[in-house]
């Protein structure tokens, strides 16, 4: 911050009622009207392109134990 000012960010908006709100997308600084207040449809877009990755199957190592584990001295209890 310089100056000792807020970097002003816009009103803080609820929107409940499902109208579409006037604003300014925070991202690209186009003037929007979208439902919720936060990147505009093709920002939202745009990210999911650059961030998304797509789902894989990942199999698991077997489990092990390490080699100076000791087995639990109640299981070798002989009765």
């Amino acid at each position: 911050m310089t100056g000792g000012r807020a970097r002003d960010r816009g009103p803080m908006v609820e929107n409940h009622s499902g109208e579409l709100l006037a604003f300014r997308c925070p991202r690209c600084g186009a003037d929007v009207r979208e439902r919720y207040h936060g990147p505009c449809g093709s920002c939202r877009d745009e990210l999911r392109r650059s961030v998304a990755g797509e789902a894989r199957e990942v199999e698991a190592a077997a489990y092990e134990p390490k080699a100076n584990v000791t087995p639990n001295a109640v299981a070798l209890r002989e009765e």
